[in-house]
């Protein structure tokens, strides 16, 4: 059977999602905790969006297929669904800077990657002294100068919509960089910390950070509004453009269709990606 595990982390002390020989990530603790509690010796797990080194998760959705005998005999004397009682032992066995929030068997179709609609992010920087906090110094970004938000949603602006982001992304081979950037907008929560809301269907490698590093030039005054549009058009990675510190960026959630969609959406998304 298969499983949707959905999760939150901190970002900090780990070398990203995806696991890797000898170093720290989110996906070796979770499938160590997952082989431990079904006495199995691997359970590979598929995330929605693979999260960078330092990077955090409010909303991370993995799924994990299992057998589910195994499943059962794991919940042992439990009087709760098989599911429940994993999500509870997983949570005995995982370090406290991942928890796991929910466990349910998916949906017939649902693939926690292919199926997703879209994924959003916040990154948080905070460039008011007064508003500094020494205690959330490990998810906001402290920056020394006053940004003007409303430069940075004007420039902002250019960016939303279907663009080839190759100025924006890390290349990898073979993959395309075209993504389609649904909503990118700067507020300041009630701590006056700016905070960036952006939502697309998929991100290519360091995406979001390269884009909030453009926007805070913008927000300083270095470069003009028009720049990031400029940016954009000119297909190549601009030196000028800094990506920004990991750890101000937390995915926070991500949306999936209705569940008779899954299935469809899961083979749009294949397509598109293998074409």
């Amino acid at each position: 059977m298969r499983l949707r595990i959905d999760l939150a982390y901190d970002g900090g002390d780990f070398h990203g999602w995806a696991a890797q020989p000898g170093l720290r990530t989110v996906e070796g603790e979770l499938t160590r905790a997952l082989a431990t509690v079904l006495r199995v010796d691997a359970v590979p797990v598929v995330c929605a969006g693979r999260t960078d080194t330092g990077v955090h998760a409010r909303g991370q959705v993995t799924h994990a297929d299992v057998d589910a005998d195994l499943l059962v005999a794991a919940a042992g004397r439990s009087t709760d669904p098989p599911p429940e009682a994993l999500l509870r032992r997983l949570n005995g066995l995982l370090p406290p800077d991942v928890r796991v929030r929910r466990v349910a068997e998916a949906p017939a179709g649902f693939d926690a990657r292919f199926s997703a609609l879209w994924r959003r992010y916040a990154y948080r920087v905070v460039d008011l002294p007064a508003a500094v906090d020494p205690l959330t110094r490990g998810w906001v970004l402290a920056w020394p100068r006053r940004l003007d938000l409303a430069a940075m949603n004007e420039a902002a602006a250019a960016l939303v919509g279907e663009h080839d982001f190759a100025a924006f992304c890390k290349r990898r081979e073979g993959a395309t960089t075209i993504r389609t950037l649904l909503d990118l907008s700067w507020e300041r929560d009630d701590a006056g910390v700016a905070v960036a809301g952006v939502r697309a269907d998929a991100f290519c490698h360091s995406m979001v950070r390269a884009l909030v590093g453009c926007l805070l030039v913008v927000g300083e005054g270095r470069r003009p509004v028009s720049w990031a549009g400029e940016v954009l058009r000119a297909g190549v990675r601009d030196s000028a453009v800094t990506v920004a510190h990991a750890h101000g960026l937390t995915l926070e959630e991500v949306r999936y269709p209705a569940d008779e969609l899954l299935a469809a959406r899961a083979g749009q998304t294949r397509a598109r990606r293998d074409g």
